[in-house]
């Protein structure tokens, strides 16, 4: 089958003139459409979203269901709805949960849409903890570097999110070395600890605005910091976690535009019921929003192409910038590499939006 669109990410970028083959299974050639006369035409094709902080979907969280299956649920749920790859994300908890987690991840690596794991916490600031339960904060310790050194020598991704005010440097670096990729989040840091974490091996902020100081004109806090450096900065588009004016500061600010991604911060109710339970609190969506009885946000309940298209709607960017957050920038934050749209392609890894960037079907193919 033949199937033209007049837009194809390809090469970091919107092309047209293009089309696809593909024998139903599998894109088996990506070329220009010429004098062709294609079976069907679509708006636009992009490679599945990678979302790097996915707490659940499915009716699946990661923290009460830390298995290979819990892992393959949470995946599969957002990936009908345009995500083809993720890192499952386990926010604090008790040591032996985040042990079982990798126990699932090492086991689940390799198959469909699992690209790693994100630690979120437990080294977070109790100040700035959000809905993470204050039981199981701790500073970055040995038992966690096990954790790490596991990990790596299974060759998984690895995202940590901590407050750097909260670990001693010497590990911060020891884990950089390793290869885990640190993120500063979740944390009262000014914006002279978060420019020496940054020499110590940080290269991310998690979920930027969000469980961090504000910003003012005379205390800058991790925020200024995170906005004027080249580290990565992961975004929530939600509308409800950052305003759109922040969003829209945030973009224009940035020395290298290319360094800012989103992220879902997807809970279970995504492709799931409404409401989920979390550290035995019953967690309900309200008004697009998830909060707990202790009135903070619960992670949010978005998917990865809802993101964009509010993105692009909040701030007026191009959709080709919006589509770049969502699939090649992430993969660089983690120094993967990002999914083509190229012969083998499996289709369940590719998706088509329609004019107003939601999520259509590719013909042929029943998805």
């Amino acid at each position: 089958m033949l199937i033209a669109a007049d837009r194809i990410w390809l090469g970091g970028r919107l092309q047209t003139g293009l089309a696809i083959e593909t024998d139903g299974q599998k894109v088996t050639a990506c070329r220009p459409l010429g004098g062709d006369t294609p079976d069907a035409h679509v708006p636009l094709l992009m490679p599945g979203c990678t979302d790097l902080q996915v707490n659940g979907g499915g009716g699946v969280l990661l923290n009460t269901d830390p298995t290979v299956a819990g892992i393959e649920a949470i995946a599969a749920a957002h990936r009908k709805l345009g995500t083809a790859r993720i890192l499952p994300t386990l926010i604090t908890d008790a040591p032996d949960v985040m042990e079982a987690a990798t126990d699932a991840i090492i086991a689940a690596m390799g198959r469909p849409g699992i690209i790693g794991i994100h630690l979120e916490g437990p080294h977070i600031s109790p100040r700035k903890r959000g809905t993470h339960d204050a039981r199981f904060i701790r500073p970055l310790d040995a038992r966690t570097m096990a954790v790490l050194r596991r990990l790596r020598r299974a060759d998984v991704p690895v995202l940590l999110t901590l407050a750097p005010e909260r670990a001693d440097p010497a590990l911060l670096r020891e884990a950089a070395a390793m290869g885990v990729v640190l993120s500063a989040g979740h944390s009262m840091a000014t914006a002279a600890e978060a420019q020496a974490a940054l020499e110590s091996g940080v290269t991310m902020f998690t979920h930027l605005y969000n469980a961090m100081p504000q910003m003012s004109s005379r205390e800058p806090g991790m925020i200024a910091a995170a906005i004027l450096s080249d580290a990565w900065c992961g975004l929530i588009t939600d509308g409800i976690h950052v305003s759109p004016e922040m969003l829209q500061l945030t973009l224009n600010a940035r020395p290298r535009p290319d360094r800012c991604f989103i992220v879902s911060d997807a809970m279970p109710t995504i492709g799931g019921p409404d409401h989920f339970n979390l550290y035995g609190m019953d967690i309900h969506v309200r008004d697009g929003a998830l909060v707990n009885s202790e009135g903070s946000l619960a992670g949010a309940h978005i998917d990865m192409v809802t993101s964009i298209r509010r993105l692009v709607r909040m701030t007026g960017i191009a959709p080709e910038r919006a589509i770049a957050m969502a699939t090649d920038i992430p993969c660089a934050a983690m120094g993967l590499a990002p999914l083509r749209i190229a012969p083998g392609m499996p289709l369940i890894d590719l998706v088509a939006l329609d004019d107003g960037l939601r999520l259509a079907d590719i013909p042929g193919t029943g998805s």
